[in-house]
């Protein structure tokens, strides 16, 4: 690898961790590590109590071989909608297969509604939260407070650009969450414990 120190993360569109997992094992045995993975559907239904697909994802992953850090959709765009009063159950139970629970908006570039976003907060009782929509350098402090990582792109997106990252708006959104970052270390750090 070109940059084999760096901290990488794929999405696959379009598949779940059981068509990922065994690509990421078969990876890592080729010796590229992938750090992370984030599948837009984690396979998570709050309706009901067995959760057999999540359970097989889980099941494969185990015997993958690979060991990153596992982002999964829940309640996320684009998949069956989820009522506001199942968010809390839908984290609660993402909570037991995944690495950190991600959620979004209802679309991509389209933010997330605030309750929404307390109500996962609430339920993962200091459980890493991450939210991938709707992200901006102008909004991004809105959301500090309740999620650990952004997965953003067309928040920073050259305008009319889907594919394209302007790196100005990555520089803004860089430091509003580095400047946020640390404040909140600076606070929690006040009384002289790192």
């Amino acid at each position: 690898m070109t940059w084999p120190p760096l901290w990488l993360g794929v999405n696959f569109l379009g598949i779940t961790g059981k068509d990922a997992f065994p690509i990421l094992g078969q990876m890592r045995q080729e010796g590229c590590q992938i750090d992370a993975y984030w599948a837009d559907d984690a396979r998570i239904d709050e309706r009901e109590e067995g959760q057999s697909e999540a359970d097989e994802i889980a099941a494969i992953r185990a015997t993958s071989g690979w060991d990153g850090l596992y982002f999964g959709g829940v309640a996320f765009k684009k998949q069956r909608p989820v009522a506001s009063d199942g968010y809390g159950r839908a984290a609660q139970i993402a909570h037991r297969y995944l690495d950190v629970v991600t959620t979004s908006g209802q679309a991509t570039g389209i933010e997330a509604e605030d309750g929404k976003i307390a109500a996962f907060r609430a339920s993962l009782s200091g459980a890493p939260l991450a939210l991938a929509s709707g992200i901006t350098p102008e909004n991004a402090a809105r959301y500090a407070n309740a999620v650990d990582c952004f997965l953003v792109a067309t928040g920073i997106n050259v305008p009319g650009d889907f594919y394209t990252i302007d790196p100005s708006r990555l520089a803004a959104l860089l430091a509003t969450t580095r400047g946020f970052g640390a404040e909140t270390w600076r606070t929690e750090t006040q009384d002289g414990d790192p």
